[in-house]
């Protein structure tokens, strides 16, 4: 008599929590359970959506890994906006959907921001002396020195300078007391460089 229950206990513990939740609820109660801060209610709502998700962003995005981040995101913002959802402005995929594509415009917005850095970047370092400054607003400064850090020392200075002190190719010679055509031709191997990681970033 004691033997069928604990089977059968154990039987129910080698089956993953989610599986009888994504299974059994509709839409509507495992919006309900979301809202109440049920985590198997998340779960479940991942596995019924994450698919359609990830498609979404792949399709816009283009990217595979960067589709796989966004889902995350989505899933996350789930999770912390539960407390705002609505069903009476409509069923729960749709409002998961909104959100994917907020999470899809987000990461559309940060490559553009960083195609837009380099761009900035190179532009001005190829101007002639003296001709302008480096916009602060488009500078990721974070961003920037680390991608720095990777390049040999010679360039590192060069391009510090012109970031970060606003230095023309005039004065950053004058500063380290390097010939002009030294000064330019390190700036132009190290923008090279540096155009390439920005890019690997924008796209990785």
């Amino acid at each position: 008599m004691t033997a069928q229950p604990t089977t059968a206990h154990a039987r129910a513990t080698d089956v993953p929590l989610w599986v009888p939740v994504e299974e059994s609820l509709a839409d509507e109660e495992l919006a309900r359970g979301l809202m109440n801060g049920d985590e198997a209610c998340l779960t479940a709502a991942y596995h019924r959506w994450s698919a359609l998700v990830h498609t979404l962003a792949r399709r816009t995005l283009g990217d595979v890994r960067e589709a796989e981040d966004v889902t995350q995101q989505v899933f996350l913002g789930v999770w912390r906006g539960r407390a705002a959802y609505r069903p009476e402005r409509g069923a729960l995929g749709g409002w998961i959907v909104g959100i994917t594509r907020r999470k899809i415009a987000d990461a559309l917005a940060a490559r553009t921001r960083r195609r837009d850095l380099v761009t900035s970047a190179g532009s001005v370092m190829l101007l002639a002396d003296g001709a302008g400054e480096l916009p602060e607003a488009a500078l990721d400064r974070v961003l920037v020195r680390h991608e720095l850090a990777k390049l040999p020392a010679p360039q590192q200075q060069v391009l510090r300078l012109a970031f970060f002190e606003d230095l023309t190719q005039t004065q950053i010679a004058r500063r380290t007391g390097w010939p002009l055509g030294t000064v330019k031709s390190h700036a132009r191997r190290g923008l090279r460089q540096l155009r390439r990681c920005l890019q690997q970033e924008a796209t990785a």
